[in-house]
């Protein structure tokens, strides 16, 4: 890729006011980023981030966005549309696709980075015309979505996650789903199922061992269980990424599937709720382009991780 950017670039700053940390003091982030060359676009009014970075796209040379995965999800189109690289400044609860990219989780660490960083093309996940970066999934997540509300994440972080998915659990049930996949159909019953393009999600689970966001490839699940303590079991090789060697799990990797369910069932995004059943994924290989170290290892997950 790339090599390390050079000084004197205007770059647009966009924070989530709403995200767990979004309204944490940023005079010393900005600080860092100016003693490391660049001039700062900060709008007034940035509630609609896609509709920002479209207005400003020709007089800047980078989006630097504040904020959790919800946050990097709102602007992926924009961010493919305009062709912009970004920086993440981790203000989120999970923070994932900064720990899939190996960044630093502390948001005054996460800006050194990005004014020397090289660009670095990752990959999109896409369903029904929306984008996405970590994880799409129907089912239990989908449903969790529904209830946890921003409050909730604000407060209590990833425990307010564990402590909703836990209380939800002994609710799940089981659903038909069919998949279409590589020239072949399947109907399974499941508790969820998730296609995955980057590595972690959840607080730090692991889509699967081996995932990168930059691989070319969807990592598909299905958690097929029979009782939900069963999901405890799990755990920890959803942690691991390991899952998938599991008797009631199916997983497989490809490029394109569609989910169709007998009543359109919601789809969660990287923890936003997008789209519907009947659902049609692709991968869209190298879509857009980050600040992040290229050999950065993935970072570790946190203590708290959303079980799913």
């Amino acid at each position: 890729m790339s090599a390390a950017p050079s000084a004197g670039r205007r770059a647009l700053l966009l924070v989530n006011g709403k995200a767990r940390s979004g309204g944490a003091p940023l005079d010393a982030i900005r600080a860092i980023l100016r003693q490391g060359g660049l001039e700062l676009v900060e709008p007034e009014n940035s509630t609609d981030c896609k509709e920002v970075i479209g207005r400003h796209a020709g007089a800047v040379d980078l989006v630097i966005l504040g904020g959790g995965d919800g946050t990097m999800n709102a602007a992926a189109s924009a961010l493919v549309e305009t062709k912009l690289p970004f920086g993440i400044l981790p203000l989120g609860t999970a923070n994932d696709l900064a720990r899939s990219l190996g960044l630093p989780l502390e948001p005054e660490a996460a800006a050194r980075v990005i004014p020397t960083a090289p660009e670095k093309a990752i990959d999109l996940g896409w369903v029904n015309g929306h984008y996405y970066f970590n994880v799409a999934s129907i089912g239990f997540s989908a449903d969790l979505a529904s209830e946890l509300t921003a409050d909730a994440k604000k407060t209590w972080g990833t425990i307010g996650y564990a402590i909703a998915a836990f209380r939800l659990l002994r609710r799940a049930r089981p659903f038909t789903v069919t998949i279409e996949h590589d020239g072949r159909i399947e109907k399974v019953t499941t508790i969820q199922a998730s296609v995955g393009n980057g590595r972690h999600y959840g607080g730090g689970m692991t889509v699967q061992e081996d995932a990168t966001v930059d691989d070319g490839r969807l990592d598909f699940y299905s958690l097929e269980v029979a009782h939900w303590w069963r999901l405890i079991a799990l755990l920890p090789a959803l942690r691991r990424g390991t899952h998938g060697k599991a008797a009631d799990v199916r997983a497989f990797e490809t490029t394109e599937l569609v989910l169709t369910t007998r009543k359109p069932r919601a789809v969660n995004t990287d923890g936003e709720l997008t789209t519907w059943t009947p659902a049609h994924f692709k991968v869209v290989p190298k879509a857009v382009r980050v600040l992040a170290p290229e050999t950065a290892p993935p970072g570790a997950a946190t203590r708290f991780p959303l079980p799913f």
